[in-house]
């Protein structure tokens, strides 16, 4: 908010001089101040000045404005900002009276953002986990700020590996009616399928035994999907992770989508046969081979009914296609931003994120995920061992980047070692504090004395405080969440230490300990909504 404050002044005075250009405010290390700009350094060059002297013109500008105790140049030509003291304390008061209206997002237009998009063929694992913790983070924040979300899972419920889970239950089925039916080589064989397979059996009796024919495969599909469908639902609500849609890759051949996808690509002359398949001339629009959209089995590929899905997404008036996968599947753009390019779509609708995966340990201990075919731990079994808060709280902790080592015994710990725990407590503290001064006798008046907050602790929790919305436009720009996490432990960090180093709540001092207390509600209303945008929740007591 302060930056912001502080980088329209600097644009109006640039405005002013003739000029035009980009430039940023960023909070340097803290010796240097409160805020810091390079406008000289970049405008150098426009002026046709050496920066210090172009800094000299701004420092002339600025001078004897409220908003600072004291402006420096430093080193080529830095600008270096001290924020008053008294206009740190008007932030403040402005912001309780209104904690949610005094941020400024100008943020408009439509996102759709994909992620958690699966095989309905199994539970969720511990790697779709993180991706839909990415995915539900960013639409909060994005919400937040002043976007138009629709988050969206897509289901690939039409091929190859569906065809494998429901003749895997199928060769359940006919092993609990007695008879060996092999599971195929690249089947499915955890214990699910034969749950599956049990409830076919209770509603049709022995009717499929040993019979295997198009129509059996569509029975079996439909019970597959049905309860594995039932079962991501029961999971995603476990973990508090919402969806405002969900696309099924069959609804886009049952619609006419995918063929009118191939159709115009058919009319612009971007596909042939060759070798009884059919292919699209990515090599026309990308540094990448041509791929194939239809088999020579007749059967469409997923990379063709992924062309239908982002035509149908441009359709529905988005703006902008967010799209969450794991690292994996780095290959997959070239060939995507080659289709929109051929269907006419602007190349900035699609962006990408590709999160690095996770590793589970206890201890020094790897968890392994996968040791033999049915066999791997669940996002279930993940949410059970640690609570949704602490399985949310790590999974968005980490830049998407980067992989992440899920410490299990630390998510668990009730110490201010486990991230999550530490904020938590600096709420649940806040809390007892305003029940420690009604216990003693002090009456809190919201907005009272905050001119006798002055130390440089307190400043400095109010300059934290004041940087939320730069933090969240921070996420949106980078599209990772670990930039919430990261300022919501600053924030808590700063006030444990002020709890540490100072009395808030003393009968002796009324007046200093509600403009304290005035400071500390600043904190909570600021980790509470933290926590809230993470889907983490923000305890009064712990």
């Amino acid at each position: 908010m302060i930056r912001k404050e502080i980088e329209s002044l600097l644009r109006s005075f640039l405005m002013e001089s003739g000029y035009e250009y980009d430039f940023v405010v960023e909070v340097p290390e803290e010796h240097f101040g409160d805020f810091s700009t390079n406008i000289a350094l970049v405008g150098a060059k426009h002026f046709k000045k050496p920066p210090r002297e172009v800094a000299k013109y701004f420092v002339e500008k600025l001078s004897g404005h409220p908003m600072f105790e004291e402006i420096t140049i430093a080193g080529p030509g830095f600008i270096n900002f001290k924020v008053s003291k008294t206009f740190y304390r008007n932030f403040l008061e402005n912001f309780l009276r209104n904690p949610s209206g005094i941020w400024k997002f100008k943020n408009k237009g439509k996102i759709l953002l994909e992620y958690g998009s699966a095989n309905p063929t199994g539970p969720l694992t511990v790697g779709h986990g993180r991706q839909v913790v990415i995915g539900d983070v960013l639409g909060n924040v994005l919400k937040y700020i002043g976007y138009d979300v629709t988050k969206e899972m897509y289901l690939n419920d039409a091929g190859r590996q569906i065809k494998l889970l429901a003749k895997s239950v199928w060769a359940r089925y006919n092993q609990l009616l007695g008879y060996e039916e092999p599971i195929p080589e690249d089947g499915y064989r955890g214990e699910y399928v034969i749950d599956i397979a049990k409830l076919v059996l209770k509603d049709h009796d022995d009717k499929f035994f040993r019979i295997w024919n198009n129509e059996v495969e569509e029975v079996f599909k439909d019970y597959a999907l049905r309860e594995i469908t039932k079962m991501f639902e029961a999971t995603l609500k476990k973990l508090d992770a919402k969806f405002d849609s969900i696309v099924s890759e069959k609804s886009l051949i049952d619609d006419g989508t995918v063929q009118k996808v191939l159709d115009i690509l058919k009319s612009k002359d971007l596909v042939y046969e060759s070798e009884g398949a059919i292919w699209f001339k990515v090599s026309q629009f990308e540094n990448d081979n041509d791929k194939v959209l239809i088999k020579s089995d007749g059967s469409y590929t997923y990379y063709l009914t992924d062309i239908a899905y982002h035509y149908n997404k441009f359709k529905r008036g988005y703006d902008i296609a967010i799209d969450i996968f794991g690292s994996d599947h780095h290959g997959h753009l070239p060939r995507m931003y080659a289709a929109i390019k051929a269907l006419d779509i602007p190349e900035d609708f699609l962006i990408f994120v590709l999160h690095q995966f996770v590793t589970l340990k206890r201890g020094n201990e790897i968890v392994k995920m996968s040791t033999r075919a049915g066999e791997f731990v669940t996002l279930d079994e993940l949410i059970d061992e640690v609570g949704k808060d602490a399985t949310r709280y790590f999974f968005a902790m980490v830049d998407v980047n980067t992989h992440l080592n899920f410490d299990l015994e630390l998510a668990k710990a009730q110490t201010t070692d486990n991230p999550v725990y530490y904020v938590q407590y600096a709420h649940a503290r806040i809390s007892s504090l305003f029940e420690n001064a009604q216990a003693k006798g002090l009456k809190f008046e919201l907005l009272n004395n905050i001119e006798l907050l002055e130390n440089e602790a307190e400043l400095r929790i109010i300059k934290l405080i004041s940087t939320f919305d730069d933090v969240l436009e921070r996420v949106r720009d980078k599209l990772s969440p670990h930039y919430l996490t990261d300022y919501l432990e600053n924030l808590a960090a700063a006030f444990h230490k002020y709890y540490a180093d100072y009395k808030i709540v003393d009968p002796e001092n009324p007046e200093l300990s509600n403009a304290r207390l005035n400071l500390a509600l600043g904190v909570k209303i600021i980790i509470s909504e933290g926590l809230k945008l993470l889907g983490v929740s923000a305890p009064e007591k712990m």
